[in-house]
């Protein structure tokens, strides 16, 4: 406990809750809508926020804590859009049967092993490639947003810049502070009434179907692992740690299934809005930045707490505000990982066309373009390296 008050920082927190920001902000609709589809009552879909505040926030502080370094862990955007598109086959019941079963192989295949064998075949060139391709368009989008907005984002980049330059570990914590107080200059902006109130969890007893598990279950599953764990890990690994591979799949695997019959449908690792608590901005020493991670965890556990009463807070901001906080957020990590992407001249071939892939924004069977960006690439990566060997006999 000595440790923690010792490493703890308010830069570090700050990107903790930008962090969840971030998770939350792009997709809380959606997870509203979802549930909705399934013939969720109001009651249950506070449950399903209950769940998946719980789940994800103490997966992300207690792994956080126990490997330290920043585990980042979030709900499945791709794996939102698959429940949206197949809802009207399944009750609410089988969807939660379908949750649960989902949870239950994601754990086995963690504890199991078998996916860090998968990942040691992977070259971390192809992974940043990946990475950056799927950071670009924050990165696009902060600027994009100039068109309609370009005095708040304006000034936002001039406070951002300014901080780096003149104190570079609290630059995000500047400029987030900075972003809130130009909101009602620049922006449409009203604060919401602040009404605090328990969420109640609904035990929502699970079915299963095979219509659901080979529907919904397999399905969601693939897509949670090739758009979340791998992008996430990968995220991870890019930043210097060696992430405990087959106890964060396991355990998040574990959290799923355990909060699943209150309307939990996924925990992951988080993938993109994971770089804002591995970035030095949230810590210059590298040990110490575990505390972004445990601070993203407590965030989302008081958005399970209080799921109406914070996620309806945090939603009143405009829409531009969080896409101009994502974008800067984001601007270390781009650079970070193009720079580690394209450093080994005889791979360049292979990283470009993966970098390109990704940031195409494609998808296929409900995966997106991160895993096909990166299948790609390794395909060209080895037909280069089948012909170098083949020209030295």
């Amino acid at each position: 406990m000595q440790k923690l008050f010792q490493d703890f920082s308010i830069p570090a927190v700050f990107a903790g809750f930008i962090t969840f920001l971030v998770g939350i902000s792009v997709s809380s609709v959606l997870v509203i809508q979802s549930a909705q589809l399934l013939g969720a009552s109001t009651a249950q879909i506070t449950s399903w926020f209950w769940a998946l505040g719980l789940g994800i926030g103490l997966s992300g502080l207690i792994l956080s804590w126990k490997f330290r370094y920043p585990v980042a862990t979030s709900w499945s955007t791709a794996g939102l859009a698959l429940i949206l598109a197949t809802a009207n086959g399944y009750s609410l019941y089988e969807a939660i049967g379908a949750f649960l079963v989902c949870g239950l192989l994601t754990a086995i295949l963690g504890f199991s092993g078998i996916f860090q064998k998968v990942l040691a075949y992977i070259p971390q060139s192809l992974t940043s490639a990946m990475l950056a391709g799927v950071l670009l368009k924050f990165g696009i989008s902060l600027f994009a947003s100039m068109q309609n907005d370009w005095g708040f984002i304006l000034s936002l980049l001039a406070v951002y810049v300014l901080s780096k330059r003149l104190s570079p570990r609290y630059s995000i914590v500047i400029t987030v502070i900075a972003g809130i107080a130009l909101c009602p200059l620049f922006l449409q902006f009203h604060a919401s009434t602040i009404h605090f109130s328990l969420a109640q969890p609904v035990w929502i007893a699970p079915e299963f179907s095979w219509s659901a598990i080979f529907g919904l279950a397999l399905p969601l599953f693939v897509i949670n692992m090739a758009s979340q764990y791998l992008p996430g890990l990968a995220m991870i690994k890019s930043y210097g740690y060696e992430p405990n591979v087959n106890q964060l799949i396991g355990w998040t695997g574990a959290a799923q299934t355990i909060f699943a019959p209150f309307g939990c449908f996924s925990v992951n690792i988080a993938a993109i809005s994971a770089a804002i608590s591995l970035d030095d901005q949230a810590h210059p020493d590298s040990k110490k930045r575990y505390i972004a991670g445990m601070s993203c965890g407590f965030f989302y556990i008081l958005m399970g707490l209080f799921a109406a009463t914070l996620t309806s807070i945090l939603m009143s901001f405009p829409g531009v505000f969080i896409t101009a906080l994502a974008g800067i957020a984001l601007l270390g990590t781009i650079g970070h990982n193009i720079a580690l992407a394209f450093h080994q001249a005889a791979e360049r071939e292979a990283v470009l066309l993966t970098f390109l892939f990704s940031a195409s924004g494609i998808q296929f069977f409900g995966i997106g373009s991160a895993f096909w960006g990166l299948l790609f690439g390794l395909v060209v990566h080895f037909i280069f390296k089948f012909r170098t060997h083949s020209s030295f006999k």
